[in-house]
């Protein structure tokens, strides 16, 4: 257990200063290091031809999102379908076919990085420097200024108090999107990017532009002359890919590959990129909205529902039917090992990262199982602003059934929480199990479209595993299965989208119709929720509404091939 208190450890230790100087970023005013970034600053908002001092609506604020992420995904998926053409492509990498580059380019604009394609035998170095690297930076950031927007609309939080030196309006609005995107972006996430970048080169990573070189193969006898050995600017995108919880890697087979994860250290770095953002965001919310005690919610409960899933997964991997077999090492690292690689299972999926250093079709069935549950909550620590974007739903949703449970008006931070809201909640919580089963039962149903490599129950597994992932933004998979094709490709796009957008914008619509109404004082009848026992009816909603929901899919799925090897 040294290794999962040693990555909380380091997480809390560095996520609580990271969470306050976040926090005064998104605030505006005078921020460390002004002179260097207020000149870059300016410079972004005349090309963008915006006024940063004008604050939005929250439909502003929700068509400026949708808008950079229309002219954004249709710029990269064009340079995916004409890279052959275009510079940095030492290795003569061909274009992408229309719907892997659609799904690519969908599945790196939603934060998810589901990839159907071989990262470093099918995308040229500019690809992946600007349409991957690029949205993996971008992408967070946005999913940030979302939640950022809905904290100011739920808590009336002032979105700045310095027009003349940052551009960011105080008042009644969620803030200027594209002024939080940018300071989150050049502040925040760039400084921390080439600091784990230098890392990871200090680790071994590779970090160049210069075309791999041909080896020849060790054994002779193979029926190979020589061996091409893919490398390019690895480093900066596994650093991208981590603390932005992206996931998607430079190679195929992700962090289980030397070149991307070669040492202890580095491995061990990579799981804290993983997780250092999310608990940063919980630290950021009390400096951000002046409640304290909300940081203590949010945090207590993520870490209470971290620790129950890491602790199943580890348990899972080293006691399961299968742990005495040999066969447990199949698809796993030797230099990393079982324990190590179900930590890492557990990490990615608390948080929507994704990345793997270890396939997740090889772990034992209750793992899997685990790291399908932990994508169907969403919110464990979840995504960067994604993950705090769903706690919220929850956390209106905790309201709500607490409200009726105690006879008590439903309301939040002093505002009430009428039918419109709920009917919009209730949309949501709804649209999960209809694309993510609906999909499942099609693609089961006609077998010639499933391309499963396991036609018992673990097949099941890997068809809602894939679309689960894809739901949750989270873009692992059981690798078992043949999802490089037309039906994979533009289903999986479906469910990326009605993952990633309703999840961010229905919040701001709720936080901005809230932040509109009265707040009424508190008294001897208000709902209190910043305490631990609004927390654990919390955790009980969390379950109710997404282990009970879909457990006839785990017992078919997973469940029932643990209880098949048991036997």
């Amino acid at each position: 257990m040294t290794e999962p208190l040693l990555v909380l450890l380091l997480a809390v230790g560095l996520g609580w200063p990271l969470g306050r100087y976040l926090a005064r970023v998104m605030r505006g005013g005078p921020a460390p290091l002004d002179a260097l970034f207020l000149p870059v600053e300016r410079a972004i908002y005349r090309l963008l031809d915006t006024d940063p001092s004008r604050g939005m609506s929250w439909r502003g604020y929700a068509k400026a999102f949708a808008l950079s992420n229309l002219v954004i995904g249709v710029m990269v998926w064009v340079q995916f379908m004409t890279q052959a053409w275009l510079p940095l492509n030492p290795d003569g990498i061909p274009n992408l076919r229309w719907d892997t580059a659609l799904h690519t380019m969908v599945s790196f604009l939603t934060n998810t990085n589901q990839q159907h394609y071989a990262g470093q035998a099918q995308l040229s170095y500019l690809s992946q420097m600007v349409g991957i690297v690029g949205l993996q930076m971008a992408t967070p950031m946005m999913g940030l200024a979302i939640a950022v927007a809905t904290l100011r609309g739920l808590t009336a939080a002032r979105a700045g108090n310095a027009i003349e030196q940052t551009g960011i309006v105080a008042g009644p609005t969620l803030g200027n999107y594209w002024a939080d995107v940018t300071r989150a972006t050049l502040r925040f996430m760039l400084p921390l990017c080439l600091l784990w970048s230098a890392l990871l080169t200090w680790q071994g990573v590779p970090a160049t532009l210069d075309a791999g070189p041909t080896i020849a193969p060790i054994d002779a006898r193979a029926d190979m002359k020589a061996q091409k050995i893919p490398l390019g600017p690895v480093a900066p995108m596994v650093a991208a890919k981590q603390l932005g919880s992206n996931g998607g890697g430079w190679y195929g087979p992700n962090s289980a590959v030397a070149l991307e994860n070669p040492t202890p250290l580095s491995n061990l770095i990579e799981m804290l990129a993983i997780v250092l953002i999310p608990v940063a965001i919980t630290f950021m919310i009390g400096p951000l909205t002046g409640r304290r005690r909300l940081t203590a919610l949010v945090f207590g409960t993520m870490l209470l529902m971290s620790a129950a899933s890491t602790g199943l997964s580890m348990w899972s991997e080293a006691h399961s039917a299968s742990a005495a077999d040999p066969a447990l090492m199949e698809g796993k690292e030797v230099r990393i090992g079982a324990s190590s690689s179900a930590l890492w299972s557990a990490l990615t999926t608390q948080v929507n990262n994704g990345s793997v250093n270890a396939m997740h079709d090889s772990m034992a069935p209750l793992t899997g199982g685990m790291a399908m549950v932990n994508m169907l909550v969403n919110a464990i620590w979840g995504g960067v602003g994604c993950g705090l974007q769903q706690f919220i739903v929850y956390l209106l949703l905790g309201v709500f059934l607490a409200g009726l449970m105690t006879g008590r008006t439903p309301e939040l931070f002093g505002r009430k929480i009428d039918a419109p809201e709920v009917r919009l909640l209730a949309l949501l919580i709804l649209l999960q199990p209809l694309a993510v089963l609906g999909f499942s039962a099609i693609a089961l149903a006609v077998p010639s479209l499933t391309g499963h490599s396991n036609p018992s129950f673990h097949g099941i597994s890997q068809v809602f595993y894939e679309y689960t992932s894809a739901f949750a933004n989270n873009g692992s998979g059981f690798e078992g299965l043949g999802d490089a094709t037309t039906w994979w490709n533009l289903s999986c796009v479906a469910v990326l989208a009605l993952g990633r957008f309703p999840a961010l914008i229905v919040p701001l619509a709720i936080a901005g119709r809230l932040s509109r109404k009265r707040a009424a004082p508190e008294g001897p009848g208000t709902l209190h929720v910043e305490t631990p026992t609004f927390a654990l009816t919390l955790v009980a909603v969390v379950a109710i509404l997404t282990v009970l929901q879909f457990m006839p899919a785990l017992v078919l799925g997973p469940i029932a091939d643990h209880l098949t090897l048991a036997r």
